[in-house]
């Protein structure tokens, strides 16, 4: 760890000197790609100086006290090895968490799918729930949400929902609600007061560049028709809905919600392109049985990963068995007990090697 650490010190020593430097700081794009190695260096560094002055201070009271023999002096350098001894563990623990290898899609925006599973309108209304309950979550975090995509169903929700949030770190802490959130609770619709479950799927995917992503023009069949709300009805008069299908892999997306073709057909390649995006990124997972294991998200979405318990007030994620009992809470977006948890658990795993 030491000599990494010193490596990164040395690193950060020349990107300093190279932002300085007149042939640098005329030229945009290096100078942007500098800033940023500069500002992912940045917190490390300091973190690594600080841990190393403590240790010197350390050093320096252990001198004094074996040089000594005044009680007092004595006294006083016991309590700074103490103190500046606690200081450079805790800097020592934070620079091991400082050293995991970071996903490099953490700070990209992300696309969200939202479908309903078993339980036919309820887990629609419940569709249309989470997506009330991210879009809460995005606000608290001051991101911003998009809908891209929408089928509402014929009782309200949704039977399935796209949509991006966009914001500093949003995939870092979004990623982990991909799976299935089960719902238990009496539907309104239900005339006998029976408890049912129900089911949706959530599906986070990193957005895609066009630069990340390149996608042949050939291998895209563009489909039109009018757009429809629920049971089917029309609700335009014009062939502004898009159908897109990529033939290599099969994958379709419709567009509808925007009355311009050319809206939907922009918001159908976002969505396309980062579909592609995560198969490939689910392809290399595959691949890699370390990166795989490393992961708190599985690849297969089909695992159950929460379970909103409305009768007993109580939210639990199974993943790290973190309950909160304030369903209203957790709907209006309040998901951070889960995702610090998961977090947690997954640099602890990271720096077990579990």
């Amino acid at each position: 760890m030491f000599g990494r650490l010193s490596e990164i010190d040395s690193r950060y020593r020349q990107v300093q000197s190279k932002l300085m430097d007149p042939s640098v700081t005329s030229k945009p794009d290096l100078l942007r790609e500098l800033g940023k190695e500069n500002a992912e260096l940045e917190p490390t560094v300091f973190t690594y100086r600080r841990w190393k002055a403590a240790l010197d201070e350390v050093e320096s009271a252990r001198k004094v006290l074996n040089e000594t023999s005044d009680p007092e002096m004595k006294e006083m350098a016991e309590a700074e090895i103490d103190d500046q001894q606690a200081l450079a563990d805790k800097l020592e623990e934070e620079l091991k968490v400082l050293l995991v290898p970071t996903d490099p899609t953490d700070n990209k925006d992300v696309i969200v799918e939202i479908k309903a599973g078993e339980g036919g309108d309820e887990s629609a209304l419940f569709a249309g729930e989470v997506f009330k309950m991210y879009e809460g979550y995005a606000e608290r975090r001051g991101w911003k949400t998009e809908v891209l995509s929408s089928n509402p169903s014929n009782l309200g929700g949704f039977k399935d929902v796209t949509f991006a949030i966009k914001g500093k770190g949003a995939y870092s802490r979004m990623k982990h609600e991909a799976g299935v959130h089960r719902v238990q609770r009496v539907p309104e619709t239900e005339s006998q007061g029976r408890l049912h479950t129900s089911a949706i799927g959530v599906v986070v995917m990193p957005e895609a560049e066009e630069v990340e992503v390149q996608i042949d023009p050939k291998d895209l069949k563009w489909d039109v028709f009018r757009s429809s709300g629920p049971g089917g009805q029309s609700v335009n008069t014009t062939d502004s809905a898009v159908r897109l299908t990529h033939l290599p892999t099969s994958l379709v997306v419709t567009c509808q919600d925007e009355k311009s073709q050319l809206q939907n057909r922009d918001k159908a390649l976002r969505i396309m392109r980062a579909r592609l995006h995560q198969a490939e990124l689910d392809r290399r997972a595959a691949e890699d049985s370390a990166a795989r294991k490393g992961q708190v998200r599985s690849v297969d979405r089909s695992e159950k990963i929460r379970t909103y318990n409305f009768p007993q007030n109580r939210v639990t994620d199974h993943r790290v068995k973190v309950s909160v009992h304030n369903v209203p809470e957790v709907m209006s977006g309040g998901l951070d007990p889960f995702i610090d948890a998961l977090i947690t658990k997954l640099r602890t795993e990271q720096l077990t090697g579990e």
